[in-house]
């Protein structure tokens, strides 16, 4: 008895203290998260005011590269990947400059067009001040990695608005397949807190519950497989984009500050040829297909092209919010396509596109519900799976870690990170695939034996025909 009682003590004193710790963590989140928003939000009302203000883009993304260089490199890109990098590598360590030295370098991006998001610097920036909380009161590595995971938590809770998803969010990102369960409690408190904090200080968000959702059926049903797949589909496409982008970003021999001029000249002509509807966090393409207005079909690879150019050519910011752009394009094309509500897989598309390049299947199927209302819930968790599967073993987050095979006739390495993560098909023959291979095998073997015969008569004809012109 007294054994138990030791045990239960024990841990009321540790979720006391989980409480205690993920409550200040989630109003320092709060906090910065709605003074990064409202000075974002100005700054960009100030620039865009102004015609043709994207013609200094390739300025802004010389002085954040500049910022990030000499300052804090570990700022640069999309802040998520950054944060989960040191959660891994170093126990959740980040520098103090990294705070101030992000802050700035996405003010600069988003302002003046930049292709990005703003929940990647938000999760940077409360995962840093996080791990300055862990410094000053000096605790160990396993509180720091919880402390910073709790920032990460907070950070997308309080951008979005979603306290549950975001909780959720900042655990699953980490590892493919697998949460961290000892942090599940203070990542609930961070983000109820954090997002309770900054829409008390009047950062507003967007909701759009779904009145109209069509009742069940197999068609429709199958339409909503259909979608997940081209969801799917799109998530490859986005992380390739990304991908080759880096890839020709690292073979320019060239300075990184000349790099970025090169990128924010690019991202001007693009704007001037296309629109400047594909610059900036593009809240209000998404918001349009939200509400069922239409887009131009090529939204989904134009918003994929400025968001690689943006991110490898020196620009700062997150990826998150050009994934629910791209999703929500996507899901407005799918439905152009098939004739189905454009608002509803716009909806979709927005989910999924988050599960499946983010590999956050379930922050996603929450994030549905939060923003959409529980009648979508049902169809966008399907969609949302499929969609997962679909993208197969990469992500935009190269340092996740992965932690299960997304089907047993692929063979992967677990435990390493997405970057190095090499997919190769392993045959079984119990398999449907391995089934398939072995019936076209059969098929091709019975051709060659009905044609066996026929050359034997041919070759015995040509053999006749030879020694008839013989001597």
């Amino acid at each position: 008895m007294k054994r138990r009682l030791k045990e239960e003590s024990v841990i009321f004193v540790s979720v006391v203290k989980w409480l205690v710790l993920a409550t200040v963590i989630g109003i320092i989140v709060g906090l910065s998260t709605a003074a990064f928003l409202k000075i974002l939000h100005l700054s960009i009302d100030a620039v865009t005011g102004y015609g043709y203000y994207f013609i200094l883009l390739p300025l802004a993304l010389y002085v954040s590269t500049l910022i990030v260089r000499r300052l804090a490199p570990e700022a640069e890109g999309h802040g998520t990947e950054k944060v989960i990098e040191a959660v891994h590598k170093r126990s959740g360590r980040i520098k103090a400059a990294v705070v101030p030295v992000k802050l700035t370098a996405t003010l600069v991006t988003l302002a003046f067009g930049g292709s990005a998001g703003k929940e990647g610097p938000c999760a940077q920036i409360g995962a840093g001040l996080s791990s300055i909380f862990a410094s000053l009161f000096r605790f160990d590595e396993n509180d720091r990695k919880k402390l910073v995971i709790c920032g990460i938590s907070g950070g997308f809770a309080a951008v979005f608005g979603t306290p549950i998803a975001g909780a959720i969010f900042g655990m699953e990102v980490l590892f493919v397949g697998a949460m961290l369960y000892d942090v599940l409690l203070p990542s609930f408190v961070a983000g109820i807190i954090s997002y309770q904090v900054s829409s008390s200080l009047g950062i507003t968000y967007f909701y759009y519950p779904l009145e109209f959702v069509p009742h069940f059926s197999e068609a429709f049903f199958l339409k909503v497989v259909a979608a997940g797949i081209f969801f799917g589909l799109c998530s490859f496409l986005l992380i390739e984009a990304l991908n080759l982008g880096k890839k020709y970003a690292g073979k320019l021999e060239m300075p990184e500050t000349r790099k970025a001029l090169l990128g924010g000249l690019m991202l001007v002509v693009l704007s001037l040829i296309f629109s400047t509807r594909y610059l900036g966090l593009g809240l209000e393409t998404i918001h349009s297909t939200l509400e069922g207005g239409e887009i131009p079909w090529y939204s989904v690879f134009a918003k994929m092209l400025f968001t690689s150019i943006t991110l490898n050519f020196g620009g700062s910011g997150g990826i998150v919010t050009p994934i629910f752009f791209i999703g929500a394009s996507s899901g407005n094309l799918f439905a152009r396509i098939m004739g189905l509500d454009t608002a509803m897989f716009a909806a979709i598309g927005l989910v999924s596109l988050l599960a499946g390049a983010a590999n956050t299947p379930i922050a996603a199927s929450i994030m549905a519900v939060e923003l959409f209302g529980p009648k979508v819930a049902p169809f966008a968790a399907v969609s949302i799976v499929i969609s997962f599967l679909m993208t197969g073993h990469r992500s935009v987050y190269p340092s996740q870690v992965l932690a299960i095979r997304k089907s047993s006739s692929i063979h992967v390495d677990l435990g390493k990170e997405m970057e190095i993560i090499r997919a190769r098909y392993r045959y079984r023959d119990r398999s449907v695939i391995g089934g398939i291979l072995k019936a076209l095998k059969e098929v091709e073997q019975k051709g060659r034996l009905e044609e066996r015969p026929e050359e034997t008569a041919k070759n015995s004809e040509a053999g006749a025909a030879g020694e008839e012109k013989g001597p």
